[in-house]
């Protein structure tokens, strides 16, 4: 572990790095998850886009169990054993390789951000199984070339990857520019490999309420999109039924009731 640890920037620099007088999305939706890594300015926010928008939340812990099931699917229904999650955020309960490693212990996943508070929580999305490998980009979504030849040290690109986007999209102004980026990073992976996405949609008056005091509040703008904004992340590929879907209802398990939010997700599969 040695030398990868010498990757990383000091406890001390991290920590220089974590503004903590602003709003941060990754600390905003880990304090929505129930989640322990957050600072007072982003439960402030928190709860008040919860007294404008209480559905957030439920948005929020029901994204999480999106990306639990598109992974296991994909783990155990498609055979994929390399998972790209651009965006990570925080560690919390069933993160991609733990998830992905329950059910397929050789799975490989390289997780990609730049978040400096997400840095410093890299060593615990660093744990693997011994079959598996797990690995961490502090990389930019703004480089997909860059972050395609890094990943490559991990994964074996020549191979299915599962590229997994999930509600961090938002965070691109210009959809154009988006959707240029999902081409881009699609555009380095083999056939058969696989796009999952979800994001936060402007499908209520109260998300978008909430979208707008989010950026209102300080932190880096999120922008809400419409279901076919999403949709079209998917050009070019086969999308996997049920298509573009509120998140509860993407292959819900069978005893769940789902519920409605404004969150749509889908997996789809380059030809």
């Amino acid at each position: 572990m040695s030398d990868r640890d010498s990757r990383f920037e000091s406890a001390a620099a991290v920590r220089a790095r974590i503004d903590t007088g602003k709003p941060h999305s990754a600390r905003f939706w880990n304090y929505f998850v129930g989640g322990k890594d957050n600072y007072d300015v982003d439960r402030a926010v928190g709860d008040h886009i919860k007294e404008i928008f209480p559905g957030l939340v439920d948005v929020a812990r029901t994204s999480r169990h999106f990306l639990g099931r598109a992974v296991r699917y994909l783990a155990v229904e498609q055979g994929v054993r390399q998972f790209l999650d651009i965006g990570t955020g925080l560690p919390t309960a069933d993160n991609t390789h733990e998830v992905a490693q329950r059910v397929a212990p050789d799975s490989r996943i390289v997780y990609v951000d730049n978040d400096p508070l997400v840095l410093a929580h890299a060593r615990a999305l660093l744990t693997s199984t011994p079959e598996g490998r797990t690995d961490y980009l502090d990389a930019n979504l703004y480089e997909p070339e860059e972050i395609l030849k890094a990943a490559g040290g991990t994964l074996d690109l020549s191979k299915p990857v599962a590229l997994m986007i999930l509600n961090t999209l938002g965070h691109v102004a210009a959809y154009g520019e988006a959707r240029s980026l999902v081409t881009r990073l699609m555009a380095g992976l083999p056939s058969g490999s696989y796009l999952v996405i979800s994001d936060s949609t402007s499908t209520s008056e109260g998300m978008i309420a909430a979208s707008d005091a989010y950026n209102k509040s300080g932190a880096i703008p999120y922008y809400v999109r419409g279901v076919d904004e999403i949709g079209g992340f998917f050009d070019g590929l086969d999308l996997v039924a049920p298509g573009v879907e509120q998140v509860t209802r993407w292959r819900p398990e069978a005893d769940t009731v789902a519920v409605e939010v404004d969150a749509y997700g889908a997996v789809g599969r380059k030809p």
